[in-house]
């Protein structure tokens, strides 16, 4: 069996798209292959790459790429937006995407407050995400 392509977007892919691709590696690694892309790429925060290891997962290598690395060159069978920017600026005309869905989760990278307070946002957002993709995972596609 083929496995599906996923491709999660957001405007920067620093953090919220880059916890999805993650934890789609994890949970449905078998089924699907997961990728990740941003509108305006920011580089990779660093509090993604805190709380992920956290869980056990090292995003470190990773890296921030635009829309326009796969736009017309990967099909993917799933184009899932993460944030609101993402869905309202997303190219509209995706060749080969089969389901767009729309996942809004709070931008963490935009949360303004103390080191620890940051950190507990990207964890509430990181949990979130993880939930999310277990439930898709674990449901009939």
């Amino acid at each position: 069996m083929d496995k599906k392509r996923v491709i999660f977007l957001c405007t920067g892919n620093s953090a919220r798209s880059q916890m999805a691709e993650a934890f789609l590696r994890k949970f449905g690694g078998d089924q699907f292959e997961a990728y990740s892309a941003g509108l305006e790429p920011k580089g990779l925060n660093p509090y993604t790459v805190r709380v992920m290891n956290e869980v056990g997962i090292d995003v470190s290598g990773q890296r921030s790429k635009g829309v326009g690395e796969y736009l017309g060159k990967v099909l993917f069978q799933y184009l899932i937006t993460v944030c609101d920017n993402a869905e309202k600026n997303c190219p509209t005309v995706w060749p080969g995407v089969n389901q767009r869905m729309h996942w809004s989760f709070e931008d963490p990278a935009a949360f303004e407050g103390t080191d620890e307070a940051k950190l507990a946002k990207f964890r509430e957002v990181r949990d979130q995400i993880e939930k999310r993709i277990e439930e898709w995972v674990a449901s009939p596609q």
